[in-house]
C-alpha cells in the first residue's frame, strides 16, 4: 500500500492546540519529599539546643529574656509583613523561629529590650520581606539586623556595655576575649576555657564545643552541607598562621582565632543558609573560605574586635557572582559551538 502524500496542514489544524508528551523544565528533576522547608527549620532549632543550653548555663535568664523577645520579634514581624504581601503568614515553616534565634544568640546578654526588638525588625522586615519573602533575600536576614543594631547601637552593644543590679555573675563583668585581645591589655582566657565555654560573650559563640555538636548534627542530616564550615574553617587558620608569622606581636594564635569569637557558631548556623550561599560544591568551598579569611582580616585591620558580620554579608553579596563562575558543565560536555 503506497504512503499517503504529504497534505499542508489546514486552517483548522493550525489552530488547534498542540498536545505536549514531553515537558522540559531545569532540574533538578528528582526530589525527596520528605526534606521540606519546616523539617530543615527544625534541624537548626534542634542543632541549636547545645548552643542555647550553655548560653543558659553561663548567662541564666538572661539568654532566655534576649532569645525570647528576638524570636516572639521575628514572628509578629514576619506575620505583618505576610499580610501586607497580601499572602498567608507562613510562620508555620519555623523559619522566622530560626532567625529569632540566631539574632538572639548573636547578641550579647546585656543589650537592651529594644536592641532585639529593632534587629527582628530589619532583619525580617529589611533582610527578607523586601525581597519577596523566604528563599528570595540574597543576605543572610539575621546578619542584617545584627548589622544594623551593631552599628546604630555601638554603646550598647558591648558585652558588660549594661551590668544590670542583678548581674551577680562573674563571668558578666569579663571582657570578651576578642576585646580583651584588641585592646592588648586584658586577660585572654585559655583554650581549654574558650573552647568547652566558660568565657563572656555573645551568647551563642562562648562555647566552641556547643556549636561543634549542633553543627556535626546538621551536616549528619544533611540540613547544611559540610564543605562551607570546613572551608571557612580552614580558611581562617591559614590566614591567621600568616598573620602569626608577619605579626608575632599578635595576642591571637591560630586555636585563639578559631576558638575566640562567632567564628564557628557563623560557620555552622550563618554561613550554611541554604538561601544566601551557592548553589554547587565548588562555589561553596569559595564562598566559606572567603569568610573565613575576612573574619581574620577584620578582626586584625580593622576598630571592630569582631569580623563575623561583615564577613557573611560582603560574601553574601558575591554569591550570584559565584554561583555564575562555578557552573557545572552539563553531563556530556558543552555543545560544539558553545
Amino acid at each position: 500500500m503506497a504512503a499517503a502524500p504529504n497534505k499542508p496542514p489546514t486552517v483548522a489544524q493550525k489552530d488547534a492546540p498542540m498536545e505536549r508528551g514531553l515537558q522540559v523544565a531545569p532540574g533538578p528533576h528528582l526530589s525527596s519529599t520528605g526534606l521540606t522547608t519546616r523539617r530543615l527549620m527544625l534541624d537548626v532549632v534542634l542543632a541549636l539546643v547545645p548552643v542555647f543550653a550553655m548560653a543558659f548555663y553561663l548567662f541564666r535568664w538572661f539568654a532566655v529574656l534576649q532569645v525570647g523577645i528576638c524570636v516572639v520579634s521575628c514572628m509578629v514581624v514576619d506575620a505583618i509583613t505576610s499580610l501586607w504581601r497580601g499572602s498567608r503568614p507562613s510562620l508555620h515553616d519555623a523559619s522566622a523561629i530560626v532567625t529569632g534565634v540566631i539574632l538572639g544568640l548573636s547578641l550579647p546578654w546585656s543589650a537592651p529590650w529594644y536592641v532585639g526588638v529593632v534587629a527582628s525588625v530589619v532583619a525580617i522586615g529589611f533582610g527578607k520581606a523586601v525581597f519577596g519573602g523566604l528563599g528570595q533575600n540574597i543576605f543572610n536576614p539575621a546578619m542584617v539586623g545584627r548589622a544594623f543594631v551593631m552599628i546604630s547601637f555601638a554603646s550598647s552593644l558591648g558585652a558588660t556595655a549594661y551590668v544590670r543590679p542583678e548581674a551577680s555573675l562573674e563571668i558578666l563583668t569579663q571582657a570578651t576575649p576578642l576585646t580583651a585581645a584588641k585592646e592588648l591589655s586584658g586577660s585572654i582566657p585559655e583554650l581549654w576555657a574558650l573552647f568547652v565555654g566558660n568565657s563572656n560573650g555573645s551568647l551563642g559563640e562562648t562555647s566552641v564545643l556547643a556549636c561543634l555538636v549542633g553543627g556535626l548534627y546538621l551536616c549528619l542530616r544533611r540540613s547544611a552541607v559540610w564543605q562551607i564550615p570546613v572551608s571557612l574553617l580552614v580558611s581562617a587558620a591559614v590566614v591567621a598562621g600568616i598573620a602569626n608569622l608577619l605579626m608575632p606581636e599578635t595576642p591571637l594564635t591560630v586555636l585563639g582565632h578559631l576558638t575566640s569569637g562567632a567564628l564557628v557558631f557563623s560557620a555552622f548556623f550563618i554561613a550554611t543558609d541554604p538561601v544566601s550561599s551557592p548553589l554547587n560544591t565548588r562555589g561553596q568551598v569559595i564562598f566559606g573560605a572567603g569568610i573565613g579569611a575576612l573574619v581574620v582580616v577584620i578582626r586584625l585591620f580593622s576598630n571592630y574586635p569582631e569580623g563575623v558580620v561583615f564577613a557573611v554579608l560582603l560574601m553574601n553579596a558575591v554569591v550570584p557572582l559565584i554561583n555564575r563562575v562555578t557552573i557545572p558543565e552539563p553531563l556530556g560536555g558543552l555543545p560544539a559551538d558553545a
